[in-house]
């Protein structure tokens, strides 16, 4: 099979995965066999992909061309092929929790949430290998236009009002922002191709890329950088699978990744170097970090804490990609990984609480712990790895971009990076000793254990993926260094 099969596979796994879904909606056992295998299936074929970067191929397929001269196309590199990894390799374990969750809690309209998911995971895997800035744009609205039934997905009032916020923001902001970016980028250079080193030197003034710059922060709402946040918190009235999607698998991460691809690909370091005002954003995106942080301090309810920390995490990477050094990008990449790992284990975790504790607020949590061990020590490992605890594969990525930062001397950066530490331990830590350090002051409304083992074996191994990862990370920093052209 040639490479460029393999490309389009990546495409047309999850859309075929999700028709078989239907097919299959009256057997569901047989849909959710369905589920697993399509999302097994696309990750082989990732894999399949990569093998064709590391031998030396090109992969290219032109899909369309809808403009002369812009195509929609699909192109293999290094950022992209992690991106497409991380998703293809997380909806399996996200697969196996969602069977465990959607059955303990006799969710309605399974059917739909199942292939509205593989929709989206299509979307995810077409801005991963995005050739262009056009192709890319086109896959982000299809993921964004795909997870609003998700995030509906309960269908009472509030989760139609948190669904409309989310795809009233993310629309707005692609839309009226991140399009004209696109097309702007066009008019001055001709092309909106990822290209080393960039397409706008020698193009675009200083003022014209600082504008263009601020327009693709800014336009990427799903990177979620203040003010265009809220979208986020508003969301968490998602199911808890979906939440994990949002958070680690799919939306978040193409937000963060479109951000660096841009700031690598369209701009290139060294020509954003030149340019004084790119430091604004720096200084947005440290303010998101440490805001976000203050805010994530007065939750008491779960998922919205996990949000914010989001928010601040998701910020990390922006700030790392907009340092402009090599070690600062590999932080940058490094830190997908990371936040993926850690965010959904926390994620897997608050679902299990709820479906096998009903609880849903720290304050809660008093000796859980002791009832469900294996749900919370994979919440602390997550929460280390969020700290940037060794050994865990938040101290990786914490290393690169704190070494970034001394490359280019910017004690902003590393200010940022000190507080928000701290803060993160401020709000994590306490939840760790309440759950293993505290005695149940309430009693239980039932002798409840662990969740279904489903939901416990995917917290399980993502929580072990973020060990892992901090000792076996050598292959993505070198596969990564591709990127910034280090030896």
């Amino acid at each position: 099979m040639s490479a460029q099969w393999h490309l389009l596979l990546c495409l047309l796994i999850p859309l075929a995965g999700g028709a078989g879904i239907v097919a299959c909606r009256r057997w569901p056992n047989v849909r959710e066999a369905v589920t697993l295998s399509t999302a097994v299936a696309l990750f082989l074929s990732a894999i399949s992909v990569l093998i064709d970067l590391n031998a030396g191929l090109t992969p290219r397929l032109i899909l369309a061309e809808p403009i002369p001269g812009v195509a929609i196309a699909l192109r293999a590199e290094p950022l992209g092929m992690m991106f497409a990894l991380l998703a293809s390799g997380l909806w399996i374990v996200t697969s196996i929790y969602s069977i465990g969750y959607m059955r303990a809690k006799r969710e309605q309209n399974q059917t739909r949430f199942y292939l509205c998911f593989a929709i989206a995971l299509s979307g995810a895997m077409g801005v991963a290998l995005a050739e262009n800035l056009f192709t890319l744009f086109v896959f982000y609205e299809m993921l964004t236009l795909s997870t609003y039934p998700l995030v509906s997905h309960a269908g009472d009032r509030n989760a139609v009002k948190g669904a409309r916020t989310y795809l009233g923001i993310l629309l707005a902001t692609s839309i009226g922002l991140l399009l004209p970016a696109i097309v702007y980028t066009y008019s001055i250079a001709g092309t909106v191709s990822f290209t080393p080193g960039g397409i706008l030197a020698g193009k675009a003034g200083q003022t014209e890329a600082a504008l263009l710059l601020a327009l693709f922060v800014l336009g990427v709402g799903k990177a979620a950088v203040m003010p265009v946040h809220r979208w986020l918190p508003a969301a968490m009235v998602a199911p808890t699978p979906v939440s994990a999607l949002l958070h680690a698998v799919a939306v978040v991460k193409a937000g963060v990744f479109t951000i660096t691809k841009v700031v690598i690909y369209i701009f290139g370091t060294d020509f954003l170097a030149g340019i004084p005002a790119e430091r604004l954003l720096v200084y947005l995106a440290g303010f998101t970090v440490i805001s976000a942080s203050v805010v994530a301090l007065r939750q008491d309810n779960i998922k919205r804490l996990l949000a914010y920390s989001t928010i601040s995490q998701l910020s990390y990477i922006v700030l790392a990609a907009l340092v402009l050094t090599p070690f600062a990008e590999i932080g940058a990449a490094m830190h997908m990984v990371a936040h993926a790992f850690a965010k959904i284990t926390l994620f897997f975790t608050a679902g299990a609480i709820y479906v096998a504790a009903g609880k849903t607020q720290v304050s809660q949590l008093d000796g859980i712990g002791l009832r469900m061990p294996l749900t919370m020590t994979a919440f602390a490992i997550g929460a280390l790895s969020m700290v940037g605890v060794p050994p865990t594969a938040g101290f990786v990525s914490k290393w690169y971009m704190i070494a970034g930062a001394f490359q280019n001397d910017l004690y902003f950066v590393l200010a940022v990076l000190i507080v928000s530490t701290g803060l993160n331990a401020f709000y994590f830590l306490p939840i760790i000793h309440r759950a293993f350090f505290r005695v149940e002051t309430v009693a239980p409304r039932n002798d409840h254990r662990e969740a279904p083992w489903p939901m416990v074996a995917a917290l399980v191994c993502t929580a072990a993926l973020t060990i892992l990862f901090f000792v076996f990370n050598g292959p993505a920093v070198d596969f990564e260094k591709a990127i910034v052209q280090m030896p």
